[in-house]
């Protein structure tokens, strides 16, 4: 994986101009960000398994995912796309043919952050190895854009559920305009974004809903330097 991020010869067609300093941003290149697609290897007495972001809030009691049924699929996630946002065409080089004959540009994206995946059903189907599939096929790195959710939408692709919008509400790290309602209401918030809430350039409006988890007098709390 990392030869592959540093190879440094072969600029991304979907972001032209790129510097290939951008395939070093420890965001891409940090192995964790892919034990994603290792979850039965890491857990294998498991047969369904919730994942968290770290970047997450737990609002509500989550053991209502257990009951749901996925219907033969693989992960559970909230989906993203709006009339023409999010969709596969805007992650995915729909130039390549490899990508146009394999994927619905119009195909619903969805996100991480909070999904819950059958571990049996991911062991049936391969998913691990339809994700190295994939890895070997984007060797020049031409068919996706950077990031662990382009690989996740071939490797899931047909094989996610779509969960109610209430489980996972996002872009507390972006999107100034999200109803409080929406928030609120929420089972997970998710501070996907740059605006982080443990960072001076986070949304002041959205910050309260991870503050008042903060132990602020804790010892590693306080070697964070968090202000409150």
């Amino acid at each position: 994986m990392k030869e592959y991020y540093f190879k440094a010869d072969h600029p991304t067609t979907l972001s032209a101009g790129s510097s290939n300093l951008k395939y070093r941003n420890p965001k891409y290149l940090s192995m964790l960000n892919h034990l994603r697609f290792y979850l039965p290897q890491v857990y294998p007495k498991l047969d369904k398994i919730l994942f968290l972001d770290d970047d997450i809030v737990v609002q509500k009691d989550l053991t209502g995912l257990w009951a749901v049924d996925l219907k033969g699929n693989v992960n559970g996630a909230v989906e993203t796309c709006g009339e023409s946002f999010h969709r596969f065409d805007k992650y995915l080089n729909f130039s390549n043919p490899n990508i146009a004959k394999n994927f619905d540009p119009n195909a619903c994206g969805w996100a991480y952050g909070m999904n819950i995946f059958d571990l049996k059903e991911w062991k049936k189907k391969d998913i691990t190895g339809i994700y190295h599939k994939w890895q070997r096929m984007n060797a020049d790195r031409v068919l996706w854009k950077l990031g662990t959710l382009p690989p996740g939408l071939l490797t899931f692709y047909k094989l996610t559920y779509p969960l109610d919008k209430s489980w996972h509400v996002l872009g507390l790290g972006y999107n100034p305009s999200i109803d409080r309602s929406e928030i609120d209401n929420a089972a997970v918030v998710h501070y996907n974004g740059n605006m982080k809430p443990w960072l001076e350039l986070a949304m002041t409006k959205y910050r309260p809903y991870w503050t008042k988890y903060i132990k602020y007098d804790h010892p590693y709390v306080k070697n964070c330097n968090l202000s409150e």
